[in-house]
C-alpha cells in the first residue's frame, strides 16, 4: 500500500513471499548481460540488424521507465510487455480461486464509538485490539474526513490525467526525494517491474514542503494538504486509542502522542491503468509499510489484498470508509502484540484503480524499538532489536536489503 518493506515474512505462518522482482536479475544486471551477449553475437557476425535490435530493445526500456500510465496512452496495449510478467509461482491465483477467498471482511470500527464515554468506548477498544492482533488491519467508518476523501481522489485522478511532460517534471530516481513521481516499485533496479505508477510527497512540515509540490492540478496542493490534516489527525487518535487498548498509559503513552504529534507523514497516491492480462501481474507485490499506523483512502474499485489465515483475502470497499494497517514500527512497539502483515494490489482489465495511503511514524530520527511495558524477561521477552527511519531507508536502497525482510532483520525471537 504504500512504499516499503517488500517480501515481509508472513507474521502468522513464518513463511515468505517474494517481492515481484525476486525471482529475476536487477534490470541493470539483465542489461549488462544481454550487452555482453550481443558483443559476442556481433564479434562472431557483424550485422547492422543486432545494432538495430539494440537500439529497440532501449528505446522500449526507456519506454518503460516513463511508467504505466504513458505506456497505455500510446494505445494498442493488448498483450502484456514482457517486463511486467511475473514468474509463475508468483502470479495471483486464477479468478475462480479469488472469488472463493474473498469472502472474509476484515474488522469494521466506528469512530463514534471510540469517541462515546463508557461501555461504548470500552467495548470498542477490544475490537480495535484483536484488530491489531488478529489481523492487522481494519476499516474505519464514523472518521469525519468525508468530503476531503471525495476531493482527494479527483485531484489523484486528474493529476495521473495530466501529459506525461507534466508529470514527468517530478520524476526523480532518488527513493529519499520528498517529491517523487514514478512507477513499479523502483523503476531503475526492478527486475520485473510492477503495473502502479504513483506520487509521493513527504508531509511532515507542510508549510514548508507544499511549495514544491506539483502545481498541476491547480487545486491539488490545497487539496492535498487539507486531506493530510485529516490524516495526520485522525492518526494521532487511533494511535491513543490504541495505546489504551494495549495497555500503555501514563508517561509511556504521553511521550508515544507526542513524538505523533510531531512525527513523520508521506502519501503515497498511486494509479493502477486497467492491464491487459491481469492476472499475469500484480499492481504491488506483497509487502508490509514501515511505520506505525497506514491510513488507506481507495475508490470502488477492488484491488487491495490481505494476507489472513494463509490466504489472500480482498477487502471490498466500504462506501466512505478508510482501510488502516499496523506497520512494522508498532510490531516492534508493541513487542509481536500487534501485526504487520503482508498486503499486495491486484489489477484488472476494465478499470482504472486510485488509492492514496498515508504512512505515519515517529519523528525520522526517533529510534524505535519495544515499549518496556510490554517486554518481561520471563514471559514476553524482548523480540525486536531498536532501529529508526534512515536504517530502514538505508535497506531499501541496498542491493541486498530487496531480497528479504526488514522486519526480520530487526527480528530477536522468531516464535
Amino acid at each position: 500500500m504504500a512504499i516499503l518493506d517488500l517480501n515481509q515474512a508472513m507474521n502468522n505462518n513464518n513463511t515468505t513471499a517474494p517481492p515481484c522482482h525476486a525471482h529475476a536479475a536487477p534490470a541493470s544486471d539483465q542489461r549488462l548481460r544481454q550487452a555482453e551477449w550481443k558483443a559476442g553475437d556481433d564479434a562472431d557476425n557483424p550485422n547492422p540488424r543486432h545494432q538495430a535490435d539494440a537500439e529497440e530493445e532501449e528505446e522500449e526500456e526507456e519506454l518503460l521507465l516513463k511508467g504505466v500510465r504513458h505506456l497505455c496512452e500510446r494505445g494498442g496495449i493488448t498483450r502484456l510487455p514482457a517486463r511486467y510478467v511475473l514468474p509463475p509461482s508468483d502470479r495471483p491465483a486464477p479468478p475462480d480461486h479469488h472469488q472463493r477467498t474473498s469472502g472474509l471482511t476484515i474488522p469494521v470500527i466506528d469512530l463514534a464509538r471510540l469517541r462515546s464515554p463508557g461501555a461504548g468506548r470500552a467495548a470498542a477498544l477490544v475490537e480495535l485490539d484483536a484488530a491489531c492482533r488478529d489481523y492487522g488491519f481494519f476499516q474505519v467508518v464514523g472518521h469525519g474526513v468525508g468530503v476531503g476523501g471525495g476531493a482527494m481522489l479527483d485531484v489523484a485522478r486528474r493529476f495521473f490525467e495530466l501529459p506525461f511532460g507534466e508529470r514527468a517534471r517530478h520524476m526523480s530516481p532518488d527513493i529519499r526525494a520528498p517529491v517523487r513521481y514514478g512507477t513499479s516499485f523502483n523503476q531503475l533496479n526492478d527486475g520485473v517491474l510492477c503495473w502502479r505508477d504513483f506520487l509521493k510527497l513527504v508531509c511532515d512540515d507542510l508549510d514548508g514542503v507544499v511549495p514544491s509540490w506539483p502545481d498541476a492540478p491547480a487545486d491539488l496542493r490545497e487539496v492535498v494538504s487539507a486531506y493530510a490534516r485529516s490524516c495526520r489527525r485522525l492518526f494521532r487518535e487511533l494511535m491513543e486509542a490504541a495505546l489504551e487498548a494495549i495497555g500503555i498509559g501514563g508517561p509511556g503513552a504521553g511521550e508515544v502522542l507526542a513524538g505523533c504529534d510531531a512525527g513523520s507523514q508521506m502519501l503515497m497516491v498511486n494509479c493502477f491503468p486497467a492491464c491487459p492480462e491481469p492476472d499475469l501481474t500484480l499492481g504491488m507485490p506483497p509487502h508490509s509499510d514501515y511505520g506505525f499506523l497506514t491510513v488507506l483512502l481507495q475508490d470502488q474499485v477492488n484491488g487491495l489484498e490481505v494476507r489472513h489465515a494463509d490466504s489472500w483475502v480482498l477487502v471490498d470497499p466500504i462506501p466512505g470508509s478508510l482501510v488502516v494497517n499496523v506497520g512494522d514500527h508498532f510490531e516492534m512497539y508493541s513487542n509481536g502484540r500487534y501485526k504487520s502483515v503482508l498486503h499486495r494490489v491486484r489489477v484488472n482489465s476494465a478499470r482504472s484503480r486510485i488509492s492514496v495511503a498515508s504512512l505515519h511514524s515517529l519523528p525520522p530520527a526517533r529510534v524505535i524499538g519495544p515499549a518496556p511495558e510490554l517486554v518481561d524477561d520471563d514471559k514476553n521477552p524482548r523480540r525486536y532489536m531498536d532501529t529508526d527511519l534512515a536504517t530502514f531507508l538505508d535497506y531499501l536502497s541496498s542491493a541486498e536489503g530487496k531480497h528479504k525482510s526488514f522486519l526480520q532483520t530487526r527480528r530477536l525471537l522468531t516464535s
